[in-house]
């Protein structure tokens, strides 16, 4: 290659001495460092040693790991979403482009999981689930701290509080106390929080209390609300805006109860789930209601959310 010639390269070394010496860092330095360093190979990049070592079973049952694994694969889809949500939150000028885009990745993240749910339905032996379950408690997928802000980040907090306060004169602390899934953690034999929330909100509580804050006024909603009118109006917006609603409140959550059904459900018996939690009562969506952007919706449609497919699923065990 000649060297001397090659403008582009010159164009590149141009703008590295440009990055570095505007922080007064010496361009030389970082180049004779870059010859020392090794190449990165494809284990080290992900960090697999690692990323495999985070599966430590409690138990000798062996389907255990799969539950785990499961699990672990959950979150990380979880993180992909909330990457593509905090970019329409901290967008400054939201375009019907942005919004779309993102919208179309955090939905395509959401069909996998809920067509992922039959590793757990179909993927494990239902009495080992039974008897490795048993040694989690209180652990709970009720836990997910990612899975909260998801939902925090979309919708603003009233839409969230407990459907029998909601739209109620409530300050946001109100609201964040009336939050409808703290219901879900209540003991349904004693009316007392299950201890899986109560561990749930004594480490999380305070980030929550900031992060809904911190949020207020650029939820998904807010910033959709700041489009122009015709970009609001518009039928592929709108269908996008829809189509994520109704796969995170109706079709996400009524796969795991689906699951919580095959694994917990008897003909003359419920198990409940790790923590006591009133699974029955927190899943369904026809019960919470929980929708992300109602505006959108028809009265008809919201009176319905969620019926038809609890309804085909109970019919179908």
């Amino acid at each position: 290659m000649d060297w001397e010639n090659n403008q582009e390269l010159k164009d590149i070394l141009e703008k590295l001495h440009h990055k570095y010496s505007s922080t007064g860092q010496d361009l030389q330095s970082y180049l004779e460092g870059l010859y020392h360093t090794k190449a990165f190979n494809y284990w080290d990049y992900i960090h697999l040693d690692t990323l495999l070592s985070l599966q430590n079973p409690v138990t000798g049952i062996t389907d255990e790991p799969i539950f785990i694994m499961y699990h672990q694969i959950t979150e990380l889809y979880f993180k992909l979403i909330l990457h593509e949500l905090n970019q329409v939150k901290d967008a400054q000028e939201l375009t019907k482009k942005l919004l779309l885009g993102k919208l179309e990745r955090v939905t395509r993240y959401f069909h996998v999981l809920a067509d992922s749910f039959d590793v757990m339905s179909h993927g494990m032996e239902r009495e080992q689930f039974l008897t490795f379950r048993k040694s989690l408690q209180p652990a709970s997928g009720f836990q997910s701290r990612q899975y909260r802000e998801i939902e925090f980040i979309s919708t603003p907090l009233e839409n969230l509080v407990h459907k029998d306060k909601r739209y109620t004169d409530l300050t946001h602390q109100e609201q964040l106390e009336n939050v409808y899934w703290r219901q879900g953690g209540i003991q349904k034999d004693t009316g007392k929080p299950a201890h899986t929330n109560v561990e749930f909100e004594k480490k999380y509580w305070k980030h929550f209390t900031a992060f809904t804050s911190d949020i207020k006024g650029f939820t998904i909603w807010d910033q959709y609300m700041k489009l122009p009118k015709e970009d609001r109006e518009d039928e592929q917006v709108i269908h996008a805006m829809k189509s994520y609603d109704s796969l995170v409140n109706v079709n996400w959550p009524l796969r795991h109860y689906r699951t919580a059904m095959v694994y917990l459900a008897q003909r003359n018996k419920v198990i409940e789930a790790t923590g006591g939690s009133n699974w029955q009562e927190y899943l369904p969506p026809k019960f919470q209601k929980r929708i992300f952007f109602p505006e959108l919706w028809t009265k008809q449609e919201k009176e319905d959310w969620g019926r038809a497919w609890v309804e085909n699923t109970l019919g179908s065990l």
